[in-house]
């Protein structure tokens, strides 16, 4: 979005809050934002339902509403100093990009970065023409993989959680940060908790149908928890008792 209209101003957000996107005529969604820093807000959406399809059939200069920024965020600062673990799949990367730049942009204030990157297939992979900067930024690794490859493949194939086990990051002052649906997330924690990281050193974004965002209409609620306001940012600790139960 560029040139917000209205009282509402688009600069002041931070990573891993989420907004809602309208389609006139259509409706709206909620969307991780995927800006790197302001005033302009990014989305990365698929067409995938009616709002999102309707949103890819808009032309450049188009008007369409944004409701937001809403939620909690990732505690950047209270992570400064520790080494990092990220791990985005797919569409669901999204939120993590702000976050991955956020390091890169204040390098001296966070430790080792490490980054594992994933899709179910190379078309899917978000954010390819980042992925060089990414890999050769100052103490920092990347990798990516895709569930299946195809004939111009040439790099890793297997789930996230298999190469996060190849990879095996330190836990010692680490903290891990990943996104995506709830059973990759779940599937996600138990390699974490596989490889030695607690609860509090595992943080996410969760995704939900939310509607409202601001804790009324409870399609978000998990547990004790709404989405919206609570979240979408949890410590792993603070979901563990009634994630699966999400999935």
């Amino acid at each position: 979005m560029t040139e917000p209209k209205g009282q509402a101003t688009v600069d002041e957000y931070r990573p891993g809050q989420f907004a809602f996107v309208s389609a006139f005529g259509a409706g709206e969604a909620p969307f991780g934002i995927a800006s790197i820093r302001g005033p302009h807000l990014e989305f990365a959406i698929s067409a995938l339902g009616h709002v999102t399809h309707t949103l890819h059939s808009l032309e450049v200069g188009d008007p369409v509403g944004v409701r937001g920024p809403l939620g909690n965020w990732f505690p950047m600062d209270e992570i400064k100093g520790h080494n990092v673990v990220v791990l985005g799949g797919g569409i669901g990367g999204a939120p993590l990009r702000p976050v991955i730049q956020t390091i890169l942009d204040n390098r001296d204030d966070y430790g080792h970065l490490t980054i594992i990157w994933a899709a179910r297939a190379p078309d899917l992979l978000v954010f390819t023409e980042e992925f060089d900067g990414w890999h050769s930024a100052p103490d920092t690794e990347f990798h990516v993989t895709v569930d299946q490859g195809d004939e111009g493949w040439t790099g890793n194939v297997g789930l996230i959680t298999q190469l996060l086990e190849q990879v095996a990051p330190s836990t010692e002052d680490t903290i891990t940060i990943t996104c995506g649906p709830p059973i990759a997330i779940h599937f996600t924690f138990l390699t974490l908790q596989k490889l030695g990281f607690t609860g509090r050193q595992m943080l996410t974004t969760l995704e939900a149908r939310m509607h409202c965002g601001i804790g009324k209409c409870g399609r978000c609620n998990m547990g004790e928890k709404f989405i919206c306001v609570d979240g979408p940012v949890f410590w792993q600790s603070e979901i563990a008792g009634f994630l699966e139960g999400f999935l």
